[in-house]
């Protein structure tokens, strides 16, 4: 065998495409001198085309029609989409008010619910709790009875009674199930139980809705069918009194005169609300009744009571068709009443009556939250107006906050409830309402911070900005740290957009100040982590930040997740823009990632935030750059890797860092060799420590390319040897819980082979010797055929390539001697690359044969095929060993397979016409 001679530059230049001068890059914008071919858009041939992209070419007669500035569309939605959206949002309300007021496992239970006891299992309280409840409070235990029923058999009771309702009615006995819901009814007048009402609440009106629903459906169908079940009429959905059959209309008088018969008040009301609806079969304008209902809960004196029940009256109501919201204000006026009652109550001796008010207060809350929603939903400017004047907010329609003060509960759900155009045109007016308007019903602080939230909802139209953020900064600097945090981070948003430097310094210096010397809660700290959270996002210098007073002294407050995520969007912020320079910053920020790094949880490192966490710190560390002053940069780099050495992926880019560096200095054409050594011998160092030994191979091959630019052949040596040491120890059971990259593992040896070309080859351990060590590898590890085929392909290649007598490329350092240099001409080095060859080829095609799949096996022999013929003289012992390829690639490819058919024409041309054997013939 011996190698075929290669010239590799003239291969270059006659595989060279021809090349002319252009006159324009032809990715640049289009020269004047070469017009553009112009787009036929015509609508009409648009049916020839076979693509047509209708993002092009939008129809221009499409418009959409609007009607008073809406879609004409959704104007036109009639009734039925409102109704679903007000069941979907009642049966919301309802799961809320459950949640919102959880129950005790026991409850307590009055005379007034005696029929829930019946069938329930009640338990006599000890007379040791009886006596302790009597000193405690002897008002609340003469009113209570001393029997107890657990939560879930006082529900499960109300389901059966439910039920049975039902039953009735169906088995029509109608009498029963009106009694019976007159008896769920009178549950909603026992309060003892303030906790669970809600509850009850929910439950009740449930049976109260479904008996209405019943009530309606049968005079509905006394009104369309006679006695005999023939159909008379058929009722239109907007049918008034005038349509309906005189034997409906006395059914329906009927029904509501036994409600009307009711001895007590409160489920006299409850009833004739479940049946409301059937006004409309009696009169032509049934919501006139809303009025009386509502005056006939003033008779309520149960405060609670009184408010659930006016929240019945806003549900109900829904279901007429055209209904005045008059009624509506009455009831928050209502309402008002009774928390200017209990606000204006005594303290008694012992104190507690305080929080006696707030929870009182808090369980009426749901009720005015949603008779506001009724009032404002989908209400006009003119409107608005007219509900701020009846609520005794504005003198006039001019002046609508020029009244008294208002509870502050009821401004909160107001303010929820405005038009933001109403807000935004009366914001000076609403905060002093605000001031002024202070009471036990609600923090007066979540007045002033709901007030900012809806501010920034149209912050451009706010005309008075700096007025409003001066007045609120003043009046909460006297708070307490969560109640200053809380209103602050409302206004924040407007402060930042309009660019407020004055306040944003009042409002950090007032932090700093109530902050100072004090324990933070978990809750002040969540307010102090959206705060810096939404300075650091107005910002786009992260110097701009650090210059801002009070902000880094704030930052050291901080601890725990809220510090970490802080400190995250710092180094987000400080690498999102390029490169970090500065000394002072690169000090800081590395502060910072060793505070971040130190909250992580190693243990649970493959948790996301600590992942994010990581990426940070790591994206921190490789935009570092300390310029010309490489000393500092390494210096930095060692640092990080002490520092953060819990962090895989950044001892990765710390090495990448390294070499990045040692890269930099030899370009910068100084004398830096020790410099590069120093370098070189981090990654060394750092390596190791790096699991996954493929990582490390990885690693050891590129700080070898470095090695070399810089012309440090033992260094080179060194870690190639330490590379494939690397490769020796690599079990291929490493990556069975993920997928194995062989392509990559197969391209960083070919990689390999490659930079041996560069390499001197070392006599005293044999010049071979690094390749000899590739094969002893392959045969160690149980690799596939197709890898072992192409890393035997590979060192054929090398073989033959350092057999020439001139290389094709060297190592940039002048010292670096290639071997044809050193060797060329020596027999016993050409025999030694012959002998390694021979030994590949005796191994390359039982190998081969050992691939399963036919497809790969073809191409695998035809690879192989093209290799040797490129590396050896074609003779009688190497056409043999191609003959015997291309015959097996014969049986697996197609005899029209081109890479076949060239491959077969390459050894023909090249071939000695004697030695031609009909086998690989065309």
């Amino acid at each position: 065998m011996e190698f075929r001679p290669r010239n590799y530059v003239a291969e270059e230049q006659s595989h060279a495409l021809p090349r002319s001068s252009a006159d324009f890059h032809p990715l640049s914008s289009a020269s004047p001198h070469t017009p553009l071919r112009q787009v036929d858009d015509n609508v009409g041939n648009r049916n020839n085309e076979e693509f047509f992209d209708p993002l092009i070419a939008l129809d221009s007669n499409a418009s959409v029609e609007i009607v008073d500035g809406q879609d004409f569309e959704s104007s036109s939605n009639g009734n039925d989409d409102s109704v679903q959206v007000q069941m979907k949002e009642w049966t919301s309300f309802k799961r809320f008010l459950m949640q919102r007021f959880p129950v005790a496992k026991m409850i307590s239970v009055s005379s007034m619910s005696n029929m829930i006891v019946k069938r329930g299992k009640a338990y006599e309280k000890s007379k040791t709790s009886m006596h302790l409840e009597e000193l405690d409070d002897p008002q609340k235990s003469s009113e209570e009875n001393a029997k107890v029923i657990t939560r879930q058999e006082y529900v499960s009771r109300l389901h059966e009674l439910k039920d049975e309702i039902n039953r009735s009615w169906h088995e029509e006995d109608r009498v029963k199930s009106l009694k019976l819901s007159i008896k769920v009814a009178r549950l909603l007048m026992d309060t003892s139980v303030s906790n669970f009402y809600p509850t009850l609440f929910v439950l009740a009106t449930d049976v109260l809705d479904m008996l209405g629903d019943m009530v309606w459906e049968r005079i509905r169908q006394k009104a369309e069918f006679a006695e005999d079940g023939t159909k008379v009429c058929s009722l239109p959905e907007n049918f008034g009194a005038s349509d309906v059959w005189f034997d409906a209309k006395e059914t329906c008088y009927n029904w509501f005169c036994k409600v009307g018969s009711i001895r007590e008040l409160l489920p006299r009301i409850y009833l004739e609300l479940a049946i409301l609806p059937c006004w409309r079969f009696l009169t032509e304008q049934p919501a006139e009744s809303l009025q009386r209902l509502v005056m006939m809960t003033r008779g309520i004196a149960d405060p609670l009571a009184s408010a659930y029940c006016h929240l019945y009256i806003a549900h109900r109501a829904q279901k007429l068709p055209l209904y005045d919201t008059g009624y509506l204000i009455t009831c928050v006026n209502d309402i008002k009443l009774v928390f200017t009652r209990i606000s204006s109550a005594k303290e008694t001796a012992h104190g507690c009556l305080a929080d006696s008010k707030r929870s009182l207060v808090s369980l009426m809350e749901p009720a005015i939250e949603f008779i506001m929603k009724c009032i404002f939903n989908d209400a006009s400017l003119r409107w608005v107006g007219k509900v701020l004047v009846e609520l005794g907010l504005g003198r006039s329609r001019e002046e609508l906050f020029g009244g008294s003060p208002c509870v502050s509960i009821v401004l909160h759900h107001l303010l929820k409830e405005l038009p933001i155009d109403i807000v935004s045109s009366h914001a000076v007016d609403i905060v002093r309402l605000i001031k002024c308007s202070n009471d036990y019903s609600y923090d007066q602080c979540l007045n002033y911070r709901l007030l900012g939230l809806r501010l920034c909802e149209q912050i451009s139209q706010i005309g008075t900005v700096d007025s409003i953020v001066n007045e609120v900064i003043q009046v909460v600097s006297q708070c307490e740290l969560d109640e200053y945090l809380k209103v602050v981070d409302a206004y924040l948003d407007i402060v930042l957009q309009n660019q407020m430097d004055g306040h944003l310094k009042t409002i950090l210096e007032g932090i700093s100040e109530i902050a100072c010397d004090k324990v933070i809660a978990e809750d002040e700290m969540l307010g102090l982590q959206s705060i810096l959270v939404k300075v650091l996002s107005h910002f786009k210098d992260l110097e701009d930040v650090f210059s801002l007073n009070h902000f880094l002294q704030i930052l050291d407050l901080m601890h725990g997740s809220s510090h970490s995520i802080v400190n995250m969007h710092i180094l987000d912020m400080a690498t999102r823009n390029g490169c970090v320079r500065d000394p002072t910053s690169i000090q800081l920020l590395f502060e910072i990632s060793q505070a971040l790094h130190n909250d992580t949880d190693i243990a649970n490192m493959k948790n996301d935030d600590n992942q994010q966490q990581a990426r940070l710190i790591s994206r921190f560390v490789r935009m570092v750059d300390h310029g010309a002053d490489y000393e500092q940069h390494l210096a930095f780099i060692v640092e990080c890797r002490g520092a953060f050495g819990s962090i895989i992926e950044l001892k990765e880019i710390l090495v990448h860092s390294s070499n990045c560096l040692a890269t930099k200095a030899l370009k910068d054409g100084k004398k830096h060799l020790s410099f590069v050594k120093s370098c070189i011998a981090f990654s060394e160092v750092t390596i190791p420590s790096i699991s996954g030994h493929i990582k490390q191979f990885h690693l050891y091959l590129e700080t070898t390319e470095v090695a070399l630019l810089g012309g440090l052949v033992s260094h080179s040596a060194g870690l190639i040897d330490s590379a494939l040491y690397c490769l020796q120890s690599f079990d291929w059971m490493e990556g069975s819980r993920a997928a194995v990259d062989s392509d990559g593992i197969l391209s960083s040896i070919q990689k390999l082979c490659s930079l041996l070309i560069m390499v001197p080859g070392n006599p005293e351990v044999g010049i071979l010797h690094i390749p000899k060590s590739i094969l002893s590898i392959i045969h160690s590890q149980s690799w596939s055929p197709r890898m072992k085929t192409r890393i035997f392909c590979a060192i054929v290649s090398l073989s033959a390539t350092l057999s020439q007598g001139r290389l094709p490329y060297h190592a940039l350092h002048p010292e670096i001697m290639g071997n044809d240099l050193l060797f060329f001409g020596d027999s016993s080095y050409m025999h030694e690359l012959l002998s390694l060859s021979e030994s590949v080829l005796e191994n390359l095609v039982d190998v081969i044969e050992q691939e399963p799949s036919r497809a790969a096996l073809g191409s695998m022999s035809l690879e192989a095929c093209n290799c040797i013929a490129s590396s050896f003289k074609i003779n009688e012992h190497v056409l043999h060993v191609c003959a015997k390829l291309i015959e097996t690639a014969e049986l697996c490819l197609s005899a029209k397979d081109k890479y076949l058919i060239s491959t077969i024409s390459f050894l023909d041309k090249n071939s000695p016409a004697a030695t031609v054997t009909p086998s690989i013939a065309i």
